[in-house]
């Protein structure tokens, strides 16, 4: 049974987690960002990803999610344990943003910059730009989508998740990737270990893309 509180992880069957507890409690400073959508009004466009979630409703966390530039993604460290409390900047733009409107959000995929264009006409995730890419049903729920990208606030708050961790298992024989979902609190995952029962020894995983961690060690049995 996987166990998670505010200040420890869990071990679950054979697989132990080291998670980060940055802080608790929701940041009181509001930062500045910005904020574009994925295509597409259902927000099916926003499964998968960078991160490795498949289907995002079976994995715990819906629509409300976006896409993490390069300044906040943290390597796939913030995948599905870092959520963000978000506002439109009305301040900045009224005639787009919807008053009195925010939304909690997880980080859920990736936003890959584009150095093409300048990263003040399109290159919105650009290093070291601080920018969210919604799905569309999050982003209209805090700005008219005919703005296409608006300026808006964010602060970090806690996760939170129902049903403890979630495991998935793929791969082979030398091959073992373990999907680690529903991360709560402030966890965001550095490090994970696996064990084999027949060598009574955890050895350390890697990350081989977001949440997902790899294990090249024979594990049958």
């Amino acid at each position: 049974m996987a166990y998670l509180s505010i200040f420890s992880c869990a071990i679950f069957l054979f697989i132990g987690l080291f998670c980060k507890q940055p802080q608790v409690r929701a940041s009181a400073t509001w930062q500045r960002a910005h904020a574009t959508f994925y295509v597409g009004s259902d927000g099916s466009s926003a499964m998968n990803g960078a991160c490795g979630y498949g289907n995002l409703y079976t994995d715990g966390y819906g629509i409300n999610t976006a896409a993490l530039s390069t300044a906040l993604f943290n390597d796939g460290e913030s995948c599905g344990g870092r959520c963000y409390q978000i506002v439109c900047d009305a301040a900045s733009d009224a005639q787009w943003c919807l008053k009195a409107k925010s939304i909690t959000i997880t980080a859920t995929n990736y936003c890959p910059p584009n150095y093409r264009p300048a990263s003040d006409n399109g290159g919105w995730c650009n290093p070291p730009r601080p920018h969210f890419d919604l799905s569309r049903p999050v982003f209209q729920a805090i700005a008219e989508s005919r703005a296409g990208i608006v300026p808006f606030l964010y602060r970090k708050v806690t996760c939170k998740r129902r049903g403890g961790f979630r495991f998935t298992l793929n791969g082979g024989s030398y091959f073992e990737l373990v999907l680690i979902s529903s991360v709560g609190g402030a966890g965001e995952i550095s490090k994970a270990w696996t064990m084999w029962s027949k060598s009574n020894k955890w050895e350390a995983m890697t990350r081989n893309c977001g949440a997902n961690w790899q294990s090249l060690s024979y594990l049958n049995s």
